[in-house]
């Protein structure tokens, strides 16, 4: 499964953040505390260079407690200001504000010094699709001002939110970035919903997730649907298993495995699993290494290759 998906509009709401990140002081980044690094930006860290970063691990209800502190402690390692979030209950809500103001004081102080008396804090809020960007605003705010929704890519222009004298935020379309790198990352950003599932195979992309489970934390499949496989079965015969357990079937007596692994996908997504985290930094470190070794191998295949040509021409 090649996962690619850039719509136009996303194309257009980087244009915008470009034109208008020079407005604000601190970029403030919603990450999903499941996938903290599949589901941050890379584009960001070039857009929002020289400006006041704070990342939100938004979500952390849903991910591994444990795991969402080593994950915190990684971004503050890299000059990060870091808030563990639920936006749905609102937990964390106030320390968002303290930390923007802790990062402009000496900034506010140069500027009063100088006479500038009404000195506001701008930031510009930015998060991929469905990582719960609207959820926080609305929270935060303490009223609707932004659309929500349970499917990505529901915000579609900016808009300037003004929540007291001194403080602005600036609204952003959630987007994700032109190619994924390593397609682990779009998987991972599929499991949790961040790519709209009406453009991916819901059987597929469950036997994906199962796949990486059964690496990672196997026990929480057999616990919620009482089956028992090892790590010699095939994915695709657990989501038989659990399509049985639930007693899913179509005509003929045949599992429906398509409701079996639309369940499983919405009760990851739910938290009813338990408190998953599909990556660490380790897990970054990995990546990162496989995919220089796979850029070696094909800068040698083309090398190979013009050298075969190069052969026959002679």
């Amino acid at each position: 499964m090649n996962i690619q998906w850039y719509p136009g509009h996303m194309t257009k709401t980087r244009r915008m953040m470009q034109e208008t990140i020079s407005l604000v002081d601190i970029v403030i980044e919603l990450v999903d505390a499941r996938i903290p690094y599949s589901s941050k930006n890379p584009d960001l860290d070039v857009l929002a260079k020289n400006k006041h970063r704070i990342i939100l691990l938004n979500k952390s209800d849903l991910a591994d407690p444990a795991a969402t502190a080593v994950w915190e402690e990684y971004f503050v390692a890299k000059g990060f200001r870091v808030i563990q979030m639920n936006a749905v209950r609102g937990k964390g809500m106030g320390e968002v504000t303290d930390t923007a103001r802790d990062l402009m004081k000496e900034k506010i102080e140069k500027l009063r010094a100088r006479g500038r008396i009404n000195v506001p804090t701008r930031s510009m809020i930015v998060g991929i699709p469905n990582v719960g960007k609207s959820t926080f605003i609305n929270k935060y705010v303490g009223k609707v001002t932004a659309k929500t929704g349970d499917k990505p890519g529901v915000t579609r222009g900016k808009q300037w939110i003004k929540l007291k004298k001194d403080f602005e935020l600036l609204d952003t379309p959630g987007i994700l970035w032109p190619k994924f790198e390593d397609q682990e990352v779009g998987m991972k950003l599929a499991f949790t919903g961040a790519i709209n599932d009406d453009i991916l195979d819901a059987q597929t992309l469950a036997v994906k997730f199962i796949d990486h489970m059964m690496v990672r934390n196997s026990n929480c499949i057999k616990e919620r649907y009482q089956i028992e496989f090892d790590s010699i079965d095939e994915p695709y015969d657990v989501l038989v298993q659990i399509a049985k357990a639930r007693g899913f079937k179509l005509k003929g007596d045949e599992p429906d495995l398509e409701r079996a692994a639309k369940i499983l996908l919405d009760e990851f997504r739910g938290g009813k699993l338990g408190r998953l985290t599909l990556e660490l930094p380790e897990d970054i470190v990995e990546m990162h290494q496989e995919m220089e070794e796979k850029k070696r191998e094909k800068v040698q295949a083309n090398r190979e290759r013009k050298r075969t040509f190069k052969g026959k021409k002679n």
